[in-house]
């Protein structure tokens, strides 16, 4: 946690930033809603229209309405957004290597 922590604020994001980008990145397709953010991240919904607010006025995500339904809002990764995820993929590739070799020793 703590790497990611260190990575994100080396991106120039906060840690709660890069969870939320990682999450609408790891959607189904690429798009996620506030509800959805919710469950995933297990944070109010206040707290998660926050944090979405936040990262659209920082130019990391872009909002579209639902086509099916224009209550609903689908949230992507801006171009910025999608840049500094890469950038904390970048910066824990040496953790990620890490962990798949103590895996690979586990029975």
């Amino acid at each position: 946690m703590r790497e990611s922590e260190v990575a994100a604020r080396a991106a120039s994001i906060t840690p709660r930033q890069y969870l939320l980008l990682l999450q609408i990145a790891a959607s189904e397709d690429g798009t996620a809603t506030v509800t959805d953010l919710v469950d995933r991240l297990v944070l109010t919904q206040s707290t998660v229209t926050e944090l979405v607010q936040r990262a659209e006025q920082a130019g990391l995500v872009e909002r579209r309405p639902a086509p099916h339904d224009a209550r609903v809002v689908h949230l992507s990764l801006s171009a910025h957004g999608k840049r500094c995820l890469d950038s904390v993929h970048g910066h824990l590739s040496g953790e990620r290597a890490r962990l798949r070799k103590m895996l690979d020793g586990v029975d």
